[in-house]
């Protein structure tokens, strides 16, 4: 428990004196000194450099090494594969990204070793430096059947051994997570959330969807659909049948990136994105302001309908649609939401501005191999004390 509790230190407060670790855990300073010769020597530490420049004698700072294991995210949409590789601290050391337009369904699993293979080629590391992957993809799969759902748009990942042949091709621990729930597990760790057990993260670009997190804990649901907010039938559309055959629903017709569109197009407003529609809006009287008090009421009456069902402290919004919008579309869903809804969530942009997907993979890979190698009460996986 002292050893974690002095790594975590390290990582949030680092770089760290022997005396000042010793004060922020209670621990005496012999008792201190052997924790950190300890950690030394199983190379989760190293020193560096000194306090100087400090008031009163240099001492040794010490701090965690980053290379003891590395971890890797990916983003994968219809039209892209994007890859990040971070060492333990959490700093990403690599890059790459595979275009995929018009892709088949064909050799998934290669391109996503090759995409991986890529942002660790940028970094100067090996696969056997890998410690574990996390992937974010559209939808979700399917714990019973491990099939991916609720992604029609997405060729290639649908195959029934998909999972199987990805960590076999990978052969380190791997995870695979709906995309807006890892831009939620960003916030959580590095944003808005980290003080809230219970929140909504709302995503906004071509589609809409949601993460729910609640005591902590993100809601997947029975069959990884817990979120995918864009069937959720809303007044103002038509009601949506069939809407796993269709892939749209009431709040998707209401609010997504098509709608969006459509209502510039409307309004006159000249765009060829829904996020340069939104951009357009901002700097157009008159048009631009119909339009985002138009598209606010849109996204309250869906949150109004999350609102009474979840009831979170706070509410982010995400995703590029939404956040070209900024404070103004903001404070213009808040007042709407007030209007729509009984509880008075906090509601506030994103803080993870760019690659929240990305972002949140990586944490959620780096939180679980930071639990794996800072359990120095047994045995670790190995790591490089270079």
């Amino acid at each position: 428990m002292n050893d974690r509790a002095a790594l975590d230190l390290l990582l949030t407060q680092g770089p760290l004196s022997r005396t000042t670790l010793g004060n922020l855990t209670g621990l005496s300073k012999p008792t201190a000194s052997q924790l950190l010769a300890r950690l030394e020597s199983a190379g989760l530490v190293r020193a560096r450099g000194t306090s100087a420049g400090r008031p009163g004698p240099n001492a040794q700072l010490y701090e965690i090494n980053g290379s003891f294991a590395y971890v890797a995210g990916l983003d994968v949409t219809p039209t892209r594969f994007r890859a990040a590789v971070a060492d333990l601290t959490g700093k990403v050391v690599g890059t790459f990204e595979l275009p995929t337009p018009g892709r088949s369904a064909k050799s998934t699993v290669e391109r996503v070793v090759k995409t991986i293979d890529g942002a660790l080629g940028e970094a100067g590391l090996d696969r056997d430096r890998l410690h574990r992957v996390a992937i974010g993809t559209p939808g979700g799969f399917d714990p019973t059947t491990g099939r991916l759902r609720y992604a029609t748009h997405l060729p290639g990942w649908h195959a029934p051994h998909l999972l199987d042949e990805l960590a076999e091709a990978i052969a380190v621990p791997l995870e695979v997570e709906n995309d807006v729930n890892l831009a939620a597990v960003a916030e959580r760790q590095v944003g808005h959330a980290q003080d809230s057990d219970n929140f909504v993260l709302l995503w906004g670009e071509e589609g809409i969807g949601a993460a729910i997190v609640i005591g902590g804990r993100l809601l997947r649901g029975a069959t990884g659909g817990a979120g995918e907010v864009a069937f959720l039938p809303l007044p103002g559309t038509p009601l949506v049948r069939n809407v796993g055959r269709n892939n749209a629903g009431g709040f998707q017709e209401l609010a997504g990136g098509e709608p969006v569109l459509e209502l510039a197009r409307t309004l006159g407003l000249k765009a060829r994105t829904p996020e340069a529609a939104i951009s357009v809006a901002l700097h157009t009287p008159g048009a631009g302001d119909t339009m985002l008090n138009e598209f606010a009421h849109r996204l309250a009456v869906g949150l109004a309908a999350i609102v009474a069902v979840v009831d979170p402290e706070l509410i982010v919004l995400s995703g590029g649609v939404i956040t070209a919008g900024g404070e103004r579309l903001r404070g213009l869903v808040q007042n709407e939401l007030a209007e729509l809804a009984v509880p008075r969530p906090r509601l506030l942009m994103t803080a993870i501005h760019t690659d929240p997907v990305l972002a949140g993979a990586l944490q959620s890979a780096l939180s679980a191999t930071r639990d794996a190698v800072f359990d120095t009460a047994g045995p670790t996986s190995g790591g490089s004390t270079d």
